[in-house]
């Protein structure tokens, strides 16, 4: 039986569909729901194996990138997440999705005993809207989205894509805690360290994303979903299927695959 993964959009959410498609393509059944309706029932989330929050600006991003959606979160859905991920099921937040979670208290979790919001996603270092491709890698971590995977190329697109933690000792906590899951790399899957371009925003210690203690929350400023066929690829042309499956498409499979 397919997993039946719930797409959480709003105002302002535009990936909604592509990160459907990429869910479909992985072997999940996929729905849309609007969060005005989880506001009304939260009950519907007990229906659902796989979470995801797209990619978008949620309510235009006004006050801080998805911060408005983030409060709906705590003030009104806090336990029934909570409830999901102790049920072992999986949640995704892509780009807009990952600023959401940040701003909740899932993401990056409980560090060092510290509850609330212990990290966020500010402003690029160069001022910009920043969209291209970038090369990451996965090092080993709890995230079970990422498992097998080393090297990788995902599209970019934000403003606000720059990881920082609240202190160093969070920052300490997550990387010991193998907590990153994927990190900014150049074209040989050496760490970016802290360089442009190669690490496009400034990100500390490079970190692309970031899983929770579980393993199963999970939030990335890249694009998986845009990399679900081969085609999508700046360079398809020159690719052969030697290469394997499109990279976006196996992170989505593989939470599929720890549901089955």
């Amino acid at each position: 039986m397919k997993p039946l993964t719930l797409i959480v959009r709003t105002a302002g959410t535009n990936c909604d569909r592509e990160t459907a498609f990429a869910f479909e393509l992985a072997g999940a059944n996929v729905e849309s729901v609007h969060i005005n309706s989880l506001l009304r029932d939260p009950t519907q989330l007990k229906r659902f194996q796989i979470l995801a929050f797209p990619g978008g600006f949620s309510y235009g991003d006004d006050i801080a990138a998805g911060r408005i959606l983030a409060n709906q979160i705590v003030h009104h859905l806090a336990q029934p997440m909570r409830e999901f991920i102790g049920a072992g099921k999986p949640i995704i937040g892509i780009c807009n999705g990952f600023q959401v979670l940040v701003k909740t208290d899932l993401l990056p979790g409980d560090a060092a005993g510290a509850s609330g919001q212990t990290a966020t996603l500010a402003h690029n270092d160069n001022g910009r809207f920043t969209a291209r491709w970038v090369h990451l890698a996965a090092p080993p971590s709890r995230c079970i989205w990422t498992r097998g995977l080393q090297q990788l190329q995902l599209p970019i697109a934000h403003g606000e894509g720059k990881f920082v933690c609240a202190d160093l000792q969070r920052l300490e906590w997550m990387q010991n805690s193998q907590q990153v899951a994927l990190i900014y790399a150049k074209p040989d899957g050496s760490p970016a360290a802290g360089q442009t371009p190669d690490n496009p925003n400034g990100s500390a210690a490079d970190i692309a994303g970031v899983c929770d203690p579980s393993g199963l929350v999970f939030g990335l400023m890249p694009h998986p979903e845009r990399f679900v066929d081969s085609t999508q690829h700046p360079a398809w042309t020159r690719q052969t299927k030697a290469q394997g499956e499109p990279m976006g498409l196996a992170i989505f499979k593989n939470a599929v695959s720890h549901l089955r």
